[in-house]
């Protein structure tokens, strides 16, 4: 097993690398970039632009070659300050190596409009990400793997029937959707005021309590974990449902059976761990595709200032330290985990032998 720890290990750095080449240049084709919208400020005359730069946001020159949009009737030492100021100033290839090698060492830069190193951007809307995808997982694996259960021993039966109308239904309306029926329905959109619409906390928040902190706390995230519970556990009760069923058939259940032992007994000490094989070991994947993927859009609809409003944030705005920066920690974070995902696979069953596969 340690060889293929080793070998997963050393397979993400050309994986980083191509990941991280593959986006330099699909960024550097997009139009917009951080220096275009500078000028577009200069151009807009909005205050303390030109300041910022240290020079006059007007000129009489004029050129009509412009490699920005907008750049005409800016003095060309202005728009050489910008790019300098981004690092706009050296060629893609150089600025693509200089990232490199500063990613190698983890430093990541400074965003560009925030004025904050990029790690303590990242550090700072961690905690609200790791909540909303805690939550969600332990949620969704309290309900899904009891129902799952449940459909696999009633499997046919009218509770099956109904469980799965309901799970289709879970399953074909995405939680950004659902999400918004949430806001509707409970959130001031046209018909109770129940729960807060936006934000992890109340206003005054730091005035509360410990009690009242937690009551707070809870009241602003049940809607945004709702959502990603109903738009995440269809999946998982399916895979625990047949898991079990492909179980319950094999000769060893029967073997169980005839044995005197009863159904209870049969399910939850024999079939329970071979048929969790697969829910438990899946369990980093999860909380990593709940943190990364499904949370973007909830904390863009909540305002819940964690990583996926932050990435999204800095997306629009050109932001490439923070949208690079972000990319290489949530690459590797992925990496991580699906290593520790195999190593999971081999602790709750010892039979598996990655290194034997190989």
């Amino acid at each position: 097993m340690t060889t293929y720890i080793l070998r997963r290990l050393l397979l993400i750095i050309p994986t980083l690398l191509g990941i991280l080449t593959l986006n330099f240049i699909i960024v550097q084709a997009a139009p917009g970039g951080p220096v275009e919208q500078m000028i577009a400020k200069l151009e807009g005359m909005e205050g303390g632009a030109s300041e910022r730069i240290g020079g006059s946001a007007r000129a009489e020159v004029s050129s009509s070659n412009s490699q920005y949009r907008g750049k005409q009737g800016l003095d060309p030492e202005l728009v050489a300050k910008i790019e300098k100021m981004y690092g706009f100033d050296k060629p893609a290839s150089e600025r693509f190596f200089d990232m490199l090698f500063n990613y190698a060492t983890f430093n990541f830069g400074e965003s560009f409009f925030r004025s904050k190193a990029v790690i303590d951007l990242v550090v700072e809307k961690m905690p609200v990400s790791i909540s909303l995808g805690l939550w969600t997982t332990l949620l969704t694996y309290l309900i899904s793997i009891p129902l799952g259960i449940r459909k696999a021993v009633k499997n046919g039966e009218r509770f099956d029937v109904w469980s799965s109308t309901v799970i289709i239904v879970g399953y074909a309306i995405p939680s950004f959707l659902f999400a918004m029926l949430l806001i509707v329905l409970f959130a001031g959109g046209s018909y109770f005021t129940w729960f807060p619409l936006r934000g992890l906390t109340s206003a005054n928040f730091e005035e509360l309590s410990m009690i009242e902190k937690v009551l707070d706390y809870l009241w602003h995230i049940i809607l945004p974990v709702t959502a990603l519970v109903v738009g995440g556990f269809a999946t998982l009760t399916m895979l625990t449902k047949n898991s079990f069923l492909d179980e319950i058939g094999k000769q060893y259940v029967v073997t169980a059976r005839a044995k005197g032992l009863t159904e209870r007994q049969v399910l939850y000490k024999h079939v329970f761990r071979n048929a969790m094989l697969i829910v438990i070991a899946g369990f980093p994947s999860a909380l990593l595709g709940i943190l990364f993927t499904e949370a973007f859009l909830i904390e863009i609809i909540f305002s819940l200032d964690g990583l996926g409003l932050l990435g999204f944030e800095s997306i629009l705005s050109r932001d490439y330290p923070v949208v690079f920066g972000t990319l290489f920690i949530f690459t590797l974070i992925t990496l991580l985990m699906n290593i520790v995902s195999d190593i999971v696979y081999t602790l709750v069953d010892p039979r598996i032998d990655f290194e034997a596969r190989n």
